[in-house]
């Protein structure tokens, strides 16, 4: 595995573990020489992501759509900006350019990513790893939900199973390393 795409906010959020994960994160990535792709900005915990694993020697790549160029501030500083159409384009662009997929806390946008990607694995159009970085339970009530859905019958566990989750970026990236390897 090589390329990595994050899904993650373009806001930083209130507590200071989201940004040292992310910053964490990033450094990891370029450490163990992965490549990130990523939403293209230089805001919010993408800027801290891109600008970290920079920092640390690695290989970024952002992909953005041209109408959010200017509104989600483009990171101008990557190993390569993809410049995409549209939104459609931009996640099809990011998956087709990624081996494994990791969502870090974030809004609207990074949970219909995650949940994209997943029901793409479901559906059998990757194989891919996903993964959720659960800083400080983030995604803790979500993680009972998913589970519920288990217990009520909506889910296969197999499907829940697909999910993978973890504290530190570190053990994040085991976990995707050695499901990849599968």
């Amino acid at each position: 595995m090589s390329r990595i795409c994050v899904y993650l906010g373009s806001r930083e959020g209130n507590s200071p573990a989201f940004r040292h994960a992310t910053h964490e994160l990033g450094h990891t990535l370029a450490a163990r020489g992965h490549t990130l792709v990523y939403g293209g900005a230089r805001v919010g915990l993408m800027g801290v992501l891109a600008n970290a694993a920079l920092d640390a020697g690695g290989e970024v790549i952002g992909v953005m759509p041209d109408h959010l160029v200017e509104r989600e501030q483009a990171h101008f500083g990557l190993s390569e900006l993809i410049r995409v159409p549209n939104m459609h384009e931009r996640k099809a662009t990011m998956a087709a350019n990624a081996d494994a997929f990791i969502a870090l806390p974030g809004g609207i946008g990074t949970f219909e990513e995650l949940f994209e990607i997943w029901t793409w694995g479901y559906l059998g159009l990757h194989e891919k790893p996903l993964g959720l970085l659960n800083v400080e339970g983030f995604y803790s009530p979500l993680l009972t939900f998913l589970n519920s859905t288990v217990q009520q019958g909506f889910m296969a566990q197999a499907t829940r199973d697909m999910l993978l989750d973890a504290e530190t970026p570190a053990a994040l990236l085991e976990a995707l390393e050695s499901s990849g390897d599968r």
